[in-house]
């Protein structure tokens, strides 16, 4: 190791053996060399071998590897902390001691720091074993900051730091923050920085969820999370004043990890314990939860937002449980505005205003997992045939939109997971054929009856709802779930044709119509002919 090495790469280690030594071995196999690296690891009081395994490899490696042993402290901050005392590279980088580098990481990190002068060069990091690393960050070699960029939902420290600026502005890690604490360090590092670069075209980073999800991210309880984010939304309004630049990276908190705090955990709580999760939420809601953030988040987050607010702790708790149990409520039609009709709606003892009810996304998943098919069966009158379906929708009020016909083709690849589309605002949506009725369904939603006509034809399509959301047209496949499928037609006598109705492979309700041959001759023919006399007598 040189006087003065390229990087120190800082190591904070407690109990995370066998995945330490995969580590350990990332660092010394880097290509940037041995005299440009220093590996500062501080064991904070590991129980297992993990300490016997830092001093093996300073015993290896002398001239890379500088030790400490210490206490347990409660979590990485402090050990951390310790480290970057010891460090003197001209860069810092951060890797946790349970996870491990690509072999050329390092260098092509230095070396894109130096080219482009930049302060951080954030790496391109991967999951491994299930563990989920946001990815939407790495589009390309670019330079990113905070607010016009998805680097706010990236705010790990795993990233390298020129060591000046860390130094310069005193930069460490809160030690009383048991989760979290790399955030404050990350997100000023990243505000001080004269420059941010991304390295996407090569992986740097392989993080890992480990086999017995030990990681302290996943022991943390509910409170506990909730006052390191907390910190880190104060440290970062006392770095960030209020507007858009603010709200990019306080979109990240209130997406993420205040989300996580009102899931389907949540109604499993002690009482207490649910209404200072209530009270804590409401308050970082009244305070950094601006008009910009509530119109930019979905109604299902905005909603639980409210609630948390107002103090509502048991319409939260019903309207976290009610969806986890049966999916989300239906949407309440009024003109060109759609609702959620989530526990509080226009409750006056709640007292939360319509916007949190208001549905301004695209909807198409909640749309099409609220549509499915009740029944179907065919109806004949004289020669002409209808195909009536009864439809469940999660859908009340103005449905005077809505019509169910016969779409040809599949579903275009751009309709989203769960099938149903937004369609484009110049998009031809087909004209109401037969006739539709509507009841109101037992389970909530409504109750669409619809009867097509089938022509004689030769044909394949689908059975398709199409229906106006909050000023949008979407159209939903209808999912077959299971339900009995009516047995196959025949119709017609001069032009005798077949009908039947199946799920396809996806589920979805098709309607096929084809000719029906009379074969020329054989055993078949003849009977035929005996049938067709004997219901002439």
């Amino acid at each position: 190791m040189s006087a003065t090495p390229d990087v120190s790469v800082v190591v904070a280690v407690y109990n995370t053996m066998p995945y330490l030594t995969e580590c350990l071995n990332s660092l010394v196999g880097q290509s940037i060399g041995h005299d440009r690296l220093q590996v500062v690891a501080v064991d904070d009081g590991s129980t297992d071998d993990s300490g016997k395994e830092l001093d093996r490899f300073a015993q290896l490696y002398p001239d890379v590897f500088t030790v400490v042993h210490q206490p347990n402290s409660g979590g990485p901050a402090a050990p951390s902390n310790r480290a970057l005392e010891l460090a003197t590279g001209r860069f810092v980088y951060f890797i946790g001691s349970d996870d491990h580098l690509g072999e050329e990481a390092l260098e092509r990190m230095v070396a894109c720091a130096d080219a482009n002068e930049s302060d951080v060069v954030v790496g391109k990091m991967v999951g491994t074993n299930g563990r989920y690393v946001h990815q939407k960050l790495y589009t390309g070699n670019r330079d990113v900051t905070l607010d016009d960029s998805e680097l706010p939902f990236t705010l790990a420290n795993t990233k390298l730091f020129r060591r000046e600026l860390v130094e310069k502005y005193g930069l460490r890690f809160p030690e009383d923050m048991p989760v979290g604490s790399d955030q404050p360090f990350t997100i000023e590092a990243c505000v001080r920085a004269r420059k941010i670069s991304v390295l996407s075209d090569y992986t740097c980073y392989y993080a890992v969820k480990r086999g017995d999800a030990s990681n302290i991210t996943y022991r943390a309880n509910h409170l506990a999370r909730l006052r390191c984010v907390q910190r880190i939304m104060e440290h970062t309004a006392a770095l960030i004043p209020a507007g858009p630049r603010r709200d990019a990276v306080f979109k990240r908190h209130f997406d993420w990890e205040l989300t996580k705090l009102l899931q389907k955990d949540f109604p499993a709580l002690d009482a207490d314990t649910r209404r200072q999760v209530c009270e804590g939420v409401g308050a970082l809601v009244d305070a950094y939860f601006t008009d910009g953030l509530r119109d930019g988040t979905g109604v299902k987050r905005r909603v639980r937002f409210g609630l948390a607010r107002s103090g509502a702790v048991e319409e939260l708790t019903r309207a976290i449980a009610e969806e986890t149990a049966h999916g989300a409520p239906p949407f309440l039609l009024e003109g060109d505005r759609a609702f959620a009709a989530y526990p509080g709606f226009r409750d006056p003892a709640v007292g939360l205003d319509d916007r949190y009810y208001e549905v301004r996304e695209t909807v198409a998943g909640r749309l099409s997992a609220g549509t499915r098919l009740e029944s179907a069966d065919w109806e004949q009158h004289g020669t002409e045939l209808s195909a009536v379906v009864n439809l469940r929708v999660g859908i009340t009020g103005d449905t005077s939109s809505a019509v169910v016909a016969l779409a040809q083709g599949a579903m275009p690849q751009s309709a989203d997971k769960a099938g149903a589309r937004k369609l484009p605002g110049d998009a031809a949506r087909p004209k109401r054929v037969g006739t539709l009725t509507t009841g109101a369904a037992e389970d909530g939603g409504t109750l669409l009856t619809a009867r097509i006509p089938l022509a004689p034809t030769r044909s394949k399509r689908g059975v398709r709802l199409y229906v106006d959301v909050a000023g949008s047209t979407y159209e939903i496949p209808v999912r077959t779930e299971g339900r009995p499928m009516p047995l196959a037609r025949r119709w017609g006598s001069d032009e005798p044709h077949r009908v039947a109705a199946n799920g396809n492979t996806k589920g979805r309700l098709v309607i096929t119509t084809a000719p029906l041959r009379e074969p020329k001759s054989g055993v078949g023919a003849r009977l035929r002919r005996m049938l067709s006399r004997s219901k002439r007598k």
